[in-house]
């Protein structure tokens, strides 16, 4: 079963999506002499493969489907989840920012359902690897099936601990820390990671985020960011365009950060200051008109 976004049709063993009236969308694996019933009616698997991408299908009802690959936010959004999973709207800039790409070594200890498991696989491509650790053994489970279905498992290693001991790997590009008390293991994920290594978190109160920064300038983490992403829709329609009812407001506060390592060097008073590394900077202006 494979999740291919490169092809001009499916084939069998294929991920497809079905979008149909009142954008009702079904996702699923294509299998020869299969069917797949929906409250619209059945449609045969057989009849699916081999057509083109974008195509109209159709019931035994008579009901009306595009045929199409289903996107990252698409899959993220259906997967078979136990817990909360991450949007895709916070997915897609923890991504960017932390500058995840293709043959990277990136890291997560929170695996949950494998929503983050999964975008990262997908970002790091096959040449990559995602370390993924968890401390529930359902979960993993869990997640290792949602990865076996998208085609995704070779690129992840699950793994099952107590991230308080530590983790086993060391220069990692980029880590992502998706637990309720993350200021609890900075330390920890600081010698996982590489000198300037991308950190992440995400957090859903004020209070959790104090505890984390303060965290992370103990451990030297600098160039820190606290945002959060809010998703407003409009209906698409040229003639009466304007925000839809509903928008996906507050999901999380997301925490960004940087593996650093300080040297004495005076010469970087200002810069660490300005970085919280330092109480205050301690510098004599070069232009006596700067002390007015």
């Amino acid at each position: 079963m494979t999740w291919k976004l490169n092809t001009t049709h499916p084939e069998a063993g294929d991920l497809v999506q079905l979008v149909g009236l009142r954008h009702k969308h079904f996702i699923f694996n294509v299998t020869p002499g299969a069917e797949f019933g929906t409250h619209r009616g059945i449609i045969r698997h057989d009849d699916l493969i081999g057509l083109p991408w974008g195509s109209q299908v159709f019931s035994h009802m008579g009901s009306p489907f595009f045929l199409l690959q289903p996107s990252l936010a698409d899959v993220l959004n259906e997967l078979p989840r136990n817990t909360q999973i991450l949007y895709p709207k916070d997915i897609g800039f923890i991504l960017v920012t932390m500058g995840v790409g293709a043959g990277q070594r990136v890291m997560e200890a929170g695996t949950g359902s494998g929503s983050m498991s999964t975008a990262l696989a997908f970002a790091v491509g096959p040449t990559g690897q995602v370390v993924s650790y968890e401390q529930r053994p359902e979960m993993q489970n869990l997640a290792r099936k949602n990865l076996q279905r998208l085609g995704l498992e070779e690129r992840v290693e699950l793994k099952l601990g107590n991230i308080a001991d530590g983790f086993d790997e060391t220069n990692v590009d980029a880590f992502f820390l998706d637990v309720p008390n993350p200021y609890d293991y900075i330390g920890q994920v600081r010698a996982a990671l590489k000198p300037g290594g991308f950190f992440s978190s995400i957090l859903p109160t004020f209070n959790q985020v104090e505890k984390l920064l303060y965290a992370l300038r103990r451990h030297q983490f600098a160039f820190i960011e606290v945002c959060e992403v809010l998703l407003r829709h409009y209906k698409p329609e040229p003639s009466r365009l304007r925000p839809t009812d509903r928008m996906v407001a507050h999901t999380g506060f997301l925490i960004f950060a940087r593996r650093i390592d300080l040297s004495q060097d005076p010469r970087l008073t200002d810069l660490l200051a300005e970085q919280n590394l330092i109480a205050e900077a301690e510098t004599t202006p070069d232009d006596p008109a700067e002390e007015l």
